[in-house]
């Protein structure tokens, strides 16, 4: 696998679909639709649905205008999310790796991989209760059933994006189709479900209620994952192709999240008509909703529609929350492993807290209820650490150049993400006080303030990092004095000595390409490479396993090729840490320049942290060369 290749977003699928090809103009309109449905299964999961019941059972249609509020919200963080993919060619994970530090990078992708579990457990939930409604599953064996999940996703991949796009299209279709149903038979009075558009909150309780709906219906794993799905359209790289995939993508994201807002309306308009107008006034779960829509719309088949469109909604989330979990690893990490496990992994890091909590602590309608919100408190979490990275690339001019967004859209955007970090603030402050309240010592309590206040200084670093590293950026060119010395000669010395750290891999030879170009007559070329054997670490030179002489053997190869060209050519073994033994063999060898890959050495550790170029050059004193 090469180097660019292996960097890029769902790489499997990337630039698969070709926005070119036929000659009819809506065959290639088309060609642009399709991710924006993948994001918007997550806007109508089973988590959403909790929240719209509960508001349409209390309050009737008065709150339609707050799904309205969050759906705008929602279509202008997922435009920028498809802006900055189209734009950068990176996904919203790979410049966060690119803007902050390795340890807040770090912390990022740990919250990242959270809320995606706690998404993905809502889901599994959500999908576990269809069962149980529609065919009488344990809610146990049902959670169990969705496992399977990740192999239908391996198959549906494999036939290609656009075939996996189709199947999420077919599940949303059937979703909008159960509710159409249900509205039918439900009977709303439509003048009334007009009403509910005018902003008004009828008490307190029902300003709580909307902070829930806007929480649990913009989810940070799609700002994420949409960044990626549009980097699986081929589009050529001038501006005016640019500027045309933005626009088809913002219609596409207009048209499927409008969908989306329909499923949650339909959801809160059906609670209104068959529980807030016949007096049941607490229906706040999904079990609940289930049993009572039978005996008020007169049909069973109300309730059957109903246990359907929950197990398709949870089946298309799920899909989605899995995708998104690839990002995330992939883009953070660097690392690539096998999507069976990656899959596999997402998925059991959302079912075996839900089979914990039903064996230890129950499986009833609260214990699964109290499951849901948690998983919604978790989200709300995270939200702020997509959202806010997220207005800052964007409004990047040197990155996004002419395709930054305007002056006009960044207000309101960093209005929005103020507008989100008030009402998640205020949720997160509520659940605190309820834990503390029920931790019954100290040190518990002390641990959960302890977590708050790390999550509160990774905000802030998050808000401001991005402002500093740009300030310092532009001021470059403020303080340089005594221009006409710019170009002397006599500060920097010849590269006399030049070392290459070689990981036998295609890196290596962009890395001697490079070499060869900057060399002079007179160079010497110093071949190193550190081997990584248990063995080797542990007896350094002394060692004599195979990975050590077929390591040695290869140098050997390198040096007899350079060589060849008519260069000094000295190679030299590393027997412990890699970034020790570069700088420690660099300094001995008294180079003066370093050229090292992108990527380093595959090790897990590299993949983790990406930090052998970064410590490299903090134990150096010569330049060091990227070669990339």
């Amino acid at each position: 696998m090469s180097q660019n290749k292996s960097s890029k977003s769902l790489n499997d699928v990337h630039g698969s679909v070709s926005v070119s090809e036929g000659t009819g103009k809506f065959r290639k309109i088309f060609a642009f639709f399709g991710p924006a449905y993948m994001i918007s299964v997550g806007y109508m999961d089973p988590g959403n649905w909790a929240t719209d019941i509960e508001g349409g059972s209390k309050f009737g249609y008065s709150l339609i205008w707050v799904l309205l509020l969050s759906n705008l919200i929602a279509l202008l963080l997922q435009s920028l999310s498809a802006r900055l993919g189209i734009v950068r060619g990176k996904d919203l994970a790979q410049c966060s790796r690119e803007m902050y530090p390795p340890a807040v990078n770090f912390s990022l992708y740990i919250l990242a991989e959270i809320a995606i579990a706690a998404c993905d457990l809502a889901e599994v939930l959500g999908m576990a209760i269809g069962l149980n409604l529609l065919f009488g599953f344990p809610l146990i064996w049902g959670v169990v059933v969705t496992v399977f999940d990740a192999i239908l996703l391996i198959y549906l991949q494999k036939l290609g994006i656009r075939k996996l796009e189709a199947f999420i299209i077919g599940l949303i279709s059937v979703i909008g189709g159960c509710f159409l149903i249900e509205l039918f038979l439900a009977k709303p009075a439509f003048g009334e479900v007009v009403k509910g558009f005018a902003p008004v909150l009828p008490n307190k309780d029902a300003l709580y209620i909307a902070i829930g709906i806007i929480g649990a219906t913009v989810m940070p794993h799609n700002l994420y994952l949409h960044s990626a799905l549009v980097q699986t359209r081929k589009i050529k790289q001038d501006n005016s192709s640019i500027k045309k995939a933005i626009f088809f993508n913002t219609l596409d994201s207009t048209i499927a999240l409008n969908i989306a807002f329909f499923v949650n309306m339909a959801i809160l308009v059906l609670a209104g008509a068959a529980f807030f107008r016949s007096g049941n006034n607490n229906v706040a779960n999904l079990q609940d909703a289930h049993k009572l829509l039978a005996p008020l719309l007169g049909s069973k088949w109300a309730s059957v529609l109903f246990a359907i469109a929950l197990i398709a909604a949870g089946q298309s989330s799920t899909i989605t929350g899995t995708m998104a979990g690839q990002v995330v690893m992939e883009g953070y990490l660097r690392l690539r492993i096998n999507p069976v496990i990656r899959r596999l992994l997402t998925r059991l890091l959302a079912i075996i807290p839900a089979l914990i909590v039903m064996v230890f602590w129950g499986k009833s309608d609260s214990t699964i209820e109290q499951m849901l919100v948690f998983s919604q408190v978790l989200l709300s979490m995270q939200l702020a650490f997509a959202v806010i990275p997220l207005i800052h690339f964007v409004s990047n001019k040197a990155k996004m150049g002419v395709f930054s967004i305007n002056r006009a859209t960044k207000i309101v955007s960093w209005l929005v993400a103020i507008f989100i970090l008030v009402l998640n603030g205020n949720l997160l402050y509520q659940t605190v006080i309820d834990w503390l309240g029920k931790i019954g010592n100290i040190w518990g309590q002390s641990l959960l303030l302890l977590i708050i206040a790390g999550i509160v200084i990774l905000l802030f670093i998050t808000v401001f990092y991005p402002l500093i590293l740009l300030r310092k950026e532009h001021s470059i060119n403020m303080h340089v004095t005594n221009t006409h010395n710019l170009l002397s000669s006599n500060v920097v010395k010849p590269f006399h000595k030049i070392a290459l750290a070689l990981d036998y891999s295609e890196h290596d030879r962009k890395i001697i390409q490079y070499a060869l170009q900057v060399a002079r007559k007179d160079t010497v070329f110093i071949l190193i490479h550190v081997v990584e054997s248990v063995s080797a670490t542990m007896m350094e030179n002394e060692a004599d396993d195979y990975e050590t002489r077929k390591d040695e053997d290869i140098l050997n190869e390198y040096i007899k090729v350079m060589a060849s060209t008519g260069y000094e050519v000295q190679g030299v073994l590393g027997f412990r840490k890699r970034t020790d033994e570069i700088a420690r063999i660099v300094k001995e060898t008294n180079t003066d320049l370093l050229i090292i890959g992108s990527h380093g050495h595959k090790t897990f550790k590299d993949w983790l942290f990406g930090e052998t170029i970064n410590s490299v050059r903090h134990m150096i004193d010569i330049p060091v060369f990227i070669a990339r």
